[in-house]
């Protein structure tokens, strides 16, 4: 129950703040102190809640829905021996009273016992007339326990009784998302929206629904329908530009995307997508101001600095790209995609070392690409460092077993350290597998290639 504006209750409210500060006891009806109590919990003044408790079963020492009240408290500071004792002496008093089961889940549901928690609120639906608030429970209940199918159809059933709980239709379109059903999400919204017409939430997860399975003109109408019902739901018109972007219509993406500033303070996702719109339309000059607001915006948010670098690298301002890499990294240093960035600034820049620790970085990190290997291969190589460079390779053929470019350059490297069997054993791999590779020997090894003994294999084999 939220703390109701109304006049009486504001008195109520400033009375009892007045009691505080006096020291003199007032008298309060219990409902009062209910609504004082549901205030300041809302509020998260648990302390002012404690208060509020105790001195209205001070003045009202039966009454359960205020001993109800100290079970939530118990539970919040974690004395659960205490709050079941007391929801057992409630109960004996009142049996039929749902509160007392749903507190009782509550606990059970802490102590991490869900399959209790269900059974004990599927007792209390039995006992209570007004079940959506249950419904919902046993959903959350259902997806602690990941049984994802079942949490979908509680708060199905939470929505069939009460449509605007928004809570609960959001849940349930998470089920539908972890368990890949967009089309019968998309059933579903539908119904729902038949009955709801005017539901922007409904309209927003429709549209996202649709957006998932790439239904783009489907999806911008329905973001449209939720616009309609709300012409200020900021999360609707950012959506809206995401469609937008994918269906190349950048100016009409950055309308959307421009809207939501005026409606509601900046958040660094419609700067960047503002940037990214511009940059597309060719607009380098605004889209770096939005690059540089998004990341004013957030500084941490590893994605504007991602997207300044690639500005910078487009336009071969390799050294400033390079600066702002390392901010992204600073940032997320486990991104595979952004050490392999990091690794072909610095190549570019003639950076060797550092373009090796970047490739070697990406493949430590999972990153198991055959261009990954070739290149740390051919880096290691141009630092000398034949043992590496083989050692390398040799990791990638695990990955890699039939391809011609590893056995080259394994039969390059052993020949140039003269063990020649090992060098004639790759290179006669890597000649059934595609002769026409052969030139790699040329490029990376060139005195090899033009060498008698290379020759004189080469010519066995064709």
């Amino acid at each position: 129950m939220e703390f109701s504006q109304e006049e009486p209750h504001k008195v109520s409210l400033k009375k009892f703040e007045s009691m505080l500060k006096t020291n003199n006891v007032l008298f309060f009806d219990s409902s009062e102190f209910e609504n004082i109590i549901h205030h300041y919990l809302n509020q998260g003044k648990v302390s002012l809640a404690k208060k509020a408790i105790k001195l209205g079963l001070d003045q009202h020492p039966t009454s359960t829905n205020l001993k109800l009240f100290q079970v939530e408290i118990y539970v919040f500071e974690n004395k659960l021996k205490e709050a079941n004792q007391l929801l057992d002496a409630l109960y004996i008093l009142e049996p039929s009273n749902e509160e007392i089961y749903i507190q009782k889940a509550n606990i059970l549901s802490k102590e991490d016992k869900h399959e209790a928690a269900i059974k004990v609120l599927k007792t209390a639906l039995d006992l209570a007339e007004e079940t959506s608030e249950l419904h919902s429970l046993i959903g959350m209940e259902y997806l602690f326990l990941d049984k994802f199918q079942e949490a979908k159809h509680s708060f199905m059933r939470c929505l069939s009784e009460d449509s605007e709980d928004y809570s609960s239709l959001h849940n349930v379109m998470y089920c539908f998302d972890f368990l890949n059903e967009n089309n019968e999400a998309i059933k579903f919204l539908n119904e729902y929206l038949d009955n709801n017409p005017y539901s922007e939430v409904g309209w927003h997860q429709l549209g996202k629904q649709y957006y998932a399975i790439k239904e783009y003109t489907k999806s911008l109408n329905a973001f449209d329908f939720a616009i309609i019902s709300d012409d200020r739901f900021v999360g609707a018109y950012l959506e809206k530009g995401k469609v937008l972007e994918k269906l190349k219509r950048y100016n009409e993406a950055i309308e959307n995307y421009a809207l939501t500033l005026e409606l509601d303070d900046p958040t660094s996702f419609a700067l960047l997508r503002l940037g990214c719109c511009h940059e597309k339309l060719g607009q380098d000059d605004l889209a770096k101001q939005y690059y540089y607001k998004t990341v004013k915006e957030d500084p941490l948010l590893d994605k504007g600095w991602i997207a300044i670098t690639k500005f910078y690298n487009k336009q071969k301002n390799y050294q400033k790209a390079l600066y702002y890499i390392n901010k992204a990294i600073n940032i997320d240093s486990e991104n595979v995609v952004y050490w392999k960035l990091f690794a072909q600034i610095n190549h570019r820049l003639n950076y060797l070392e550092e373009a090796e620790r970047g490739y070697k970085r990406a493949l430590e990190l999972g990153n198991y690409e055959l261009n990954s290997w070739l290149q740390r291969t051919d880096i290691l190589l141009q630092l000398g460092e034949n043992e590496a460079a083989s050692l390398n390779l040799i990791q990638a053929a695990e990955f890699y077993p039939e391809e011609s470019e590893i056995e080259f350059r394994l039969a390059g490297i052993y020949y140039s350290i003269l063990e020649t069997e090992k060098g004639s054993y790759h290179l006669k791999n890597a000649w059934t597998i595609n002769p026409e590779n052969a030139i790699i020997i040329e490029e990376l090894f060139p005195t090899i290639y033009k060498s008698l003994t290379f020759k004189k294999a080469l010519n066995k084999l064709q």
